[in-house]
């Protein structure tokens, strides 16, 4: 069973790390085109994505789940680029899933 759950961990990391660098990739080529740097949030990304159901996100999140974690949790990641919100969460998420070694331990 922790197996499975490894293995989930690592799937979701490595889709969180292409999630990371397609948006850098992205974001790198739209402030070349630019001159200028131009990062897109995740707020912009997500509203661009999700325009019906994002608006009901703040309503749900301080109803159902507790009003702290809307005001300085999620509206503090909503304002970082994508890739500095997926890039951590990938990592994370390999770090959990990685395949632990077995030391092995000799006595003298």
């Amino acid at each position: 069973m922790i197996s499975v759950l490894k293995f989930i961990f690592r799937l979701l990391g490595y889709g969180c790390l292409a999630i990371a660098i397609i948006a850098g990739i992205s974001d790198a080529s739209t402030s070349i085109a630019q001159s200028q740097v131009d990062l897109a949030p995740l707020g912009q990304v997500m509203f661009d994505l999700f325009p019906d159901t994002f608006p009901i996100l703040q309503p749900a999140i301080e109803r159902h789940v507790h009003p702290f974690l809307w005001d300085p949790i999620v509206l503090t990641l909503l304002i970082w680029p994508v890739w500095a919100v997926f890039a951590p969460l990938g990592l994370f998420l390999l770090w959990l899933g990685a395949k632990r070694r077995r030391q092995r331990v000799q006595f003298a």
